[in-house]
């Protein structure tokens, strides 16, 4: 087989879907760290530990990389929120999941600077803001699991606006005065069932 026969049959090789995966998560590690306007196709190959070359075997540019990263960051929050409220019974246990949502995992700083980062982006990028309506979508579906769709809204935009304020209030919302607020949300609303 000739050098060039190899050449050829190794560029046609269909991307490793592990590697790609590794890239887009090692994205989302860049865009937390730089923000998007810093994050460069150097920076992302370097934290993947992939050949900057390699890059677009897997990504036309970095538009591509930013909307799939964006994509997957958005489908394994909905994943994480749809399994937590599908498995309480009752509206109270669900009142406690999103008090769990805004003081857990979804609240710590990394997580905040890519939601963050994926509300300005979409701000001015259609593909983007086509990932977000979906994921704002998607989220008040799963509420109105417990809750009718004036209070799944309700809900949805006070679990974002606590932990936005919360990563930048010097004295943040208590967990029972987070659990209070929803409750009095709640309150106001009617059953989904």
């Amino acid at each position: 087989m000739t050098r060039s026969t190899q050449q050829t049959r190794s560029t046609q090789r269909p991307p490793d879907p592990a590697r790609r995966d590794n890239i887009l998560q090692a994205t989302l590690d860049v865009v937390a760290e730089y923000g998007t306007a810093g994050t460069t196709m150097r920076r992302v190959a370097e934290r993947a530990d992939v050949p900057l070359g390699s890059m677009t075997y897997y990504f036309q540019d970095k538009q591509q990389l930013l909307v799939e990263s964006f994509t997957l960051l958005a489908e394994r929050f909905s994943a994480a929120f749809r399994e937590q409220l599908s498995a309480a019974a009752t509206r109270e246990e669900a009142r406690d999941v999103v008090t769990d949502i805004i003081c857990g995992p979804f609240g710590e700083p990394q997580t905040q600077l890519l939601n963050f980062e994926l509300y300005s982006f979409a701000s001015c990028d259609d593909a983007v803001r086509t990932v977000l309506r979906n994921w704002l979508a998607e989220s008040r579906a799963t509420l109105q699991l417990h809750f009718d769709a004036v209070t799944a809204r309700g809900i949805d935009a006070l679990i974002e606006g606590l932990m936005i304020h919360n990563s930048f209030d010097p004295s943040p919302a208590t967990r029972e005065q987070i659990t209070d607020l929803i409750g009095r949300l709640v309150a106001g609303g009617q059953s989904a069932g």
